[in-house]
């Protein structure tokens, strides 16, 4: 029984220790790596931002360009009597 309460104990003690490992992580690095690294992730936020702006703009001109080469049948059945002003 003396063995597992000497290990129960050991193990808080090794927890402890990690944790100030990781808190000092920030520390270790230094103030210029650390820079680069938030740079690089505001660039590649950047970069998402426009390849989602440029993806939603070729879907926006894909579209139109359908809705251009409709032929005059496909319009019709699409809308029908809805939109004419000389309706009422």
């Amino acid at each position: 029984m003396a063995k597992k309460k000497k290990q129960q104990r050991q193990q808080p003690a090794q927890q402890q220790s990690a944790k100030s490992e990781a808190l000092t992580l920030k520390d270790q690095l230094n103030g210029d790596v650390l820079e680069k690294l938030k740079l690089a992730k505001k660039d590649l936020v950047a970069k998402e931002q426009a390849a989602q702006d440029e993806r939603e703009a070729k879907l926006a001109f894909e579209r139109k360009q359908r809705e251009k080469n409709k032929s005059f049948e496909e319009l019709l059945n699409e809308y029908g009597d809805k939109g004419s002003k000389f309706n009422s």
